[in-house]
């Protein structure tokens, strides 16, 4: 196939933004490496790693402002209280990458033959990468046939790693699990296949490899945001009463009244419980109590927490100094009562508690993960050594790595971390009404959101 007539047949196909496979059945014989799948997309989109590699899917961190100074901030270099960290960890995490081979810091981020076409482009179905492969595929797949069948991306090419972020289905989000594949419009309105139907591209709008929408944990800036008003205007309501509430409260407040609709997700991680010598623990289907990692609360149907947020946030960084006995918010959302910008947004809200250096008072990033018998990954260590010890050992990996002393001294502290809840939309009629938020059992706190009572009720207590 000539290259205008790839480009014009790729082109076509994503204005009509058809899912179903091209027609790369010119594509033969095998390929001895990932990359030379690569080599072979190449030859018809020239500029396709180009332009990925200038995404953050490719370099994991972007120019952010965090307390009035730029720096450098992303999935590669922030600190979470799920796994925590990625640096020491590569080939666990670096499962996900849109590459292929990322297990150190020698992985070269300017080789093109390295982007992975595949993971994005998949139709088969059967394109998988390994959970501690460094986003190596799975050996034993036949790439040349996926490679025959490549298309658009479809919804689960995106949710195979968005909906498995922090180890399993709908851990870290919330709003974004596997039922999102193949919803319903109970699930989410815009999506469900009985509705609207859409794909994820539909409001994450697509150009050369660039595609909009961030967590505030990795992008507290959050520019490249993806907002309802792309589709529905300020005063989208044939009440007007509504339509004044969209100066103060953020769509999704009104049209998402629940998250973890299907599929429950993780609302707190304590990494101090654990220990050695210990069964994981169960409840509902779901392991509450791993001795590697600690316990967790899982939770369905959520009701979310409600900030004020005005499209920014604030974030912890690493080395920053902390107060053990207080909660420490790795990101936050901006925003007041007083702030015109700002709404009232819904809110995950993770909780974890997680190691620090008890001697310099900021957060270690440990090295938690390494391969069977690694003498200094926690995961692989703690039980020969205990807890303690094992905690000290994989403390000083990780903050080498990151570049930190550690004083040897270890303690838990409490975090939190918030996800906007942006999916699983409900249809209009089962949007949340006046009494849910307001009267006796309204389910917002007035006096946290700066509010001197109920503005329904209390004279003067409007936002102004």
């Amino acid at each position: 196939m000539k290259k205008s007539m790839a480009g014009a047949l790729v082109l076509g196909l994503l204005w009509a933004g058809s899912a179903a496979a091209m027609n790369h059945s010119f594509i033969v014989g095998t390929f001895a490496t990932p990359s030379d799948v690569t080599k072979t997309c190449l030859e018809c989109h020239e500029d396709a790693s180009a332009q990925m590699m200038k995404t953050t899917h490719w370099t994991w961190e972007s120019e952010q402002i965090i307390d009035g100074k730029k720096v450098k901030r992303g999935k590669k270099n922030v600190l979470n209280n799920f796994c925590i960290a990625v640096k020491s960890n590569e080939p666990r995490c670096t499962s996900c990458h849109v590459g292929y081979g990322w297990k150190d810091d020698s992985f070269d981020f300017t080789d093109e033959t390295k982007v992975d076409c595949l993971v994005c482009h998949d139709t088969t179905g059967t394109y998988k990468k390994p959970p501690t492969g460094a986003g190596m595929p799975d050996p034993k797949l036949d790439l040349t046939n996926i490679a025959k069948n490549v298309g658009v991306p479809e919804r689960d090419d995106c949710l195979t790693c968005h909906a498995n972020g922090g180890g399993g289905n709908n851990v870290k989000h919330g709003d974004i699990d596997t039922s999102l594949i193949n919803p319903t419009a109970e699930i989410d309105f815009h999506m469900g296949t009985d509705s609207l139907d859409f794909s994820c591209q539909e409001c994450h709008v697509t150009t050369d490899h660039q595609i909009p929408g961030s967590s505030l944990i990795v992008s507290p800036n959050n520019t490249n945001q993806v907002t309802c008003e792309q589709c529905h205007d300020n005063a989208p309501h044939a009440e007007s009463l509504l339509n004044q509430h969209a100066a103060s409260v953020a769509c999704q407040t009104c049209h998402i009244p629940t998250f973890a609709k299907e599929h429950a997700t993780k609302m707190t991680w304590d990494w101090s419980a654990s220990e050695k010598d210990t069964k994981v623990e169960k409840e509902h289907g779901h392991k509450v109590f791993i001795p590697m990692k600690g316990r967790f609360t899982y939770e369905q149907n959520v009701t979310p927490e409600y900030r004020w947020y005005n499209g920014s946030a604030g974030a912890y960084t690493l080395g920053e100094k902390i107060d053990p006995s207080k909660v420490t918010a790795l990101n936050y959302p901006l925003g007041s009562i007083a702030d015109n910008k700002a709404k009232i947004m819904p809110f995950k809200v993770h909780r974890g508690k997680q190691i620090y250096d008890a001697g310099n008072n900021y957060f270690i990033t440990p090295k938690v993960w390494g391969p069977k018998g690694d003498p200094i990954a926690y995961w692989q260590n703690f039980q020969a050594k205990g807890s303690e010890e094992a905690w000290k050992v994989a403390a000083a990996a990780g903050m080498e790595a990151n570049g930190l002393e550690f004083s040897g001294e270890i303690g838990f502290a409490p975090t939190e971390t918030y996800w906007a809840i942006n999916h699983m939309v409900a249809k209009a009629d089962e949007a949340l009404d006046c009494l849910d938020c307001h009267g006796d059992s309204g389910r917002l706190d007035w006096a946290a959101l700066g509010y001197k009572g109920d503005p329904l009720t209390t004279p003067g207590a409007a936002r102004k």
